[in-house]
């Protein structure tokens, strides 16, 4: 029987979306001008309704504290990686073994100067590697990584069944300066959106990879945003089975990465012109949103 590239919790239950939140985006979170303690974003993750945490491998040394703090707020918790070649994920998913339970495995498949059958053997060869230790491992569509490039990954679609994707499309709108007309992305888009595993909360205008959608979410990108997003949880629901789970995890980088700044007067400070936690709440309904719509388009297909 061969081992399927799907998170599944074991049981008969009927598909399900599973909200999640990157820790690398809780980075200078806070209040009142001081950042939260490590048990503070725990807490404000499950308080939000979140279900997991995705986060790279904690150190061997903290890894009992991050097995406590799960535990005490009931988190589940997911990983990721940034591979060059093969053994590194060997490594990768022996620091798992030792760490405890981890749901699912995200790659950022380095670099962007890998094309071509190159790549393809490197994405076959992790494939293999995951799925021999039966670790569901999804690539991610990322700028700087093989993925970089909206058409290669859609020939890598093509040339790899197994290969399975958590889909961040802010980068191709970004990468390609996508503000304009769609049609001619919309077709790999849909390819890619066939092979959803995982999906990750962004939305680009096309010049900044991450902006502000607002409070009420009227940013005119965002509703691309959410078709894309229902349609990849539509595509993943007609190739679901029984206790399959779909993480939909909001991801919005920090200062210094993505968040857009702005220089304070006064002080000098980069202060962020965006409520990332509030940006990150707002995604998470959209999400829960989406997934009825797509749900109820889905039930309508039977």
């Amino acid at each position: 029987m061969s081992i399927r590239n799907a998170i599944n919790d074991g049981t008969a239950n009927a598909p399900r979306l599973e909200l999640q939140q990157s820790w690398w985006a809780m980075i200078g979170l806070g209040e009142n001008g001081k950042e939260w303690s490590m048990e503070q974003k725990f807490e404000k993750i499950a308080e939000a309704g979140y279900s997991a945490i995705s986060a790279v491998m904690p150190p061997l040394e903290e890894a009992e504290k991050w097995q406590r703090l799960l535990e005490r707020y009931k988190l589940g918790f997911n990983t990721m990686a940034f591979p060059t070649k093969i053994e590194d994920i060997r490594t990768v998913l022996e620091q798992i073994r030792q760490f405890g339970p981890v749901q699912y495995l995200n790659l950022q498949v380095m670099d962007g100067f890998v094309i071509g059958n190159e790549a393809i053997e490197l994405l076959s060869g992790l494939l293999a590697e995951a799925k021999a230790a039966g670790m569901p491992t999804f690539v991610e569509t990322h700028r700087g990584t093989v993925t970089q490039d909206l058409i290669r990954t859609g020939q890598y679609v093509g040339a790899l069944p197994d290969l399975r994707l958590t889909i961040d499309l802010s980068h191709y709108i970004v990468a390609g300066e996508l503000n304009g007309p769609l049609d001619k992305a919309e077709l790999i888009f849909d390819a890619l959106l066939e092979r959803t595993s995982c999906l990750h909360a962004r939305v680009s205008n096309g010049e900044q990879v991450q902006v502000d959608v607002g409070p009420a979410g009227d940013h005119p990108m965002l509703p691309n945003f959410e078709r894309w997003w229902r349609k990849g949880m539509t595509s993943w629901l007609q190739q679901a089975k029984p206790g399959d789970v779909l993480p939909f995890v909001t991801e919005l980088g920090p200062p210094g990465y993505y968040a857009v700044t702005k220089r304070d007067a006064v002080s000098g400070q980069e202060l962020e012109v965006s409520d990332r936690w509030q940006q990150a709440l707002l995604f998470k309904g959209i999400a829960e949103a989406q997934w009825q719509r797509a749900v109820a388009e889905h039930n309508q297909r039977k």
